[in-house]
């Protein structure tokens, strides 16, 4: 069974949705990004359990502690989010082309997932440094500017690119997860007759893709806030995977997991209605 590909639109149309979209979620879901990272960078176990992890950042560092550092990532979102949808349309009518497909496949949708999650990744490196320097428990700075200037004057312009290398597999990973498991879902489920109908089977697949992407990804995710916070003890992506799981058991790489699977599992589904919702009004008003 196939699915009936939507008529393409310019890239300006998908770029302003991916944009809605991603600022869409984040505002909805940035204190589970916070929890996330404190689990990931945190060796000792003092921030286990979600809820936990919440009541003790707001008991001890006050309920504002939760939206520390967003605007990095509302910043990040809109590029981030447009390039990640904009790049999978772009690269799916690309490899549609190159190897004479009419319509997306399953393997197909997992190449082209993978191959925007790396565009994708060249975007958002420097917002997430940025990110995870603000949303760690020691950090001094008191906001981007602070933190930019710091990280040029340290390490100049490049430093700026610091856990590129790790990005590139956290978002190759979740990408192809997560698109490829919408193509696939969507070719099992019932064709929607109404427009309520589309924005369950929408929320559905996004929110079961985002919850295998991941999966697929959080190790990768877990290893990327180390290096990006600044330890010196993980440099490269594979290497700094085996120390995780030798020092601190198999489980340690997947820290985080629950509050970022809280997040992007619903979050992935807030992400495609969002954005399937502005493809569709940004089509019908070019045919009106």
């Amino acid at each position: 069974m196939s699915v009936e590909t939507p008529k393409p639109l310019p890239f300006i149309y998908q770029f302003a949705s991916g944009a809605i979209a991603g600022v869409s979620e984040i505002l909805v879901m940035y204190p589970l990004d916070v929890v996330k990272t404190r689990q990931q960078l945190d060796s000792t176990n003092a921030y286990n359990g979600t809820i936990r992890c919440l009541k003790k950042i707001v008991k001890e560092e006050g309920f504002s502690r939760l939206y520390k550092g967003i605007s990095a990532p509302i910043l990040m979102e809109a590029p981030k989010r447009a390039t990640k949808f904009a790049a999978n349309d772009e690269w799916g009518k690309f490899y549609r082309g190159f190897f004479g497909v009419p319509t997306m496949t399953q393997s197909l949708a997992v190449l082209t997932g993978a191959t925007a999650g790396a565009t994708e990744s060249f975007v958002v490196v420097p917002f997430e440094l940025v990110k995870i320097k603000l949303q760690d428990r020691s950090s001094k700075f008191n906001g981007m500017g602070e933190v930019l200037k710091h990280i040029i004057k340290t390490d100049g312009v490049f430093g700026l690119y610091k856990g590129l290398e790790s990005t590139l597999w956290r978002h190759v990973m979740w990408n192809a997860g997560y698109f490829g498991l919408i193509h696939q879902v969507r070719t099992l489920m019932p064709k929607p007759k109404t427009s309520s109908e589309k924005t369950l089977v929408d929320l559905t697949c996004g929110t079961i893709g985002g919850t295998f992407g991941t999966v697929m990804n959080t190790p990768f995710d877990v290893v990327k806030s180390r290096i990006q916070a600044g330890s010196t003890r993980y440099r490269w992506t594979l290497p700094s995977l085996l120390t995780v799981a030798k020092e601190e058991g198999f489980t340690a790489l997947y820290k985080g997991f629950i509050p970022k699977v809280l997040r992007l599992g619903p979050g992935g589904g807030i992400l495609l209605v969002v954005f399937t919702t502005c493809m569709d009004f940004f089509r019908t008003m070019k045919e009106t």
